[in-house]
């Protein structure tokens, strides 16, 4: 691993008030490389390359951790795995249902108008939207 990698991840776990072991600073050096959405097999393959002896048990745990701490965010999508999105700003996302892969939405290409009431004693804390594409079939698939 980069040293200097290395230090500023280690440090952004200890800005969220998370001691940095070897099995949080690799599955770190995945995710915060950039922006990702990653499963949690995903980030297990790849942080494995970092920390080979590195056991699923352990991704999931951490992946939980960095969640409650708001290093990542946790999409849930029906009928596919949990993916993990390091930008933990408000934004959208396009899921392709052929391929599962999630990329951002970016640009204020959607607006939410018309939230609901919320009963007592709720706020909002934010809006996820997730817009659901798959591969366009030819016209000539549809009618046989």
């Amino acid at each position: 691993m980069d040293l200097t990698r290395t230090a500023s991840i280690q440090q952004k776990l200890r800005d969220a008030d998370i001691l940095p072991t070897l099995q949080r600073v690799a599955v770190g050096t995945v995710l915060f490389s950039g922006p990702v959405h990653m499963t949690a097999e995903q980030v297990l393959r790849a942080a494995r390359e970092h920390l080979p002896g590195l056991s699923r048990a352990t991704v999931y745990a951490v992946l939980q951790l960095f969640v409650r701490q708001r290093l990542l965010k946790a999409l849930p999508i029906e009928g596919s795995a949990t993916v993990y999105d390091s930008t933990v700003t408000p934004h959208h996302h396009v899921y392709n249902v052929d391929t599962g892969e999630v990329t951002d939405l970016t640009g204020p290409a959607i607006q939410v108008l018309g939230l609901p009431e919320l009963g007592d004693g709720l706020e909002l804390s934010e809006v996820d939207v997730i817009v659901r594409v798959r591969t366009r079939r030819p016209a000539a698939a549809l009618n046989a």
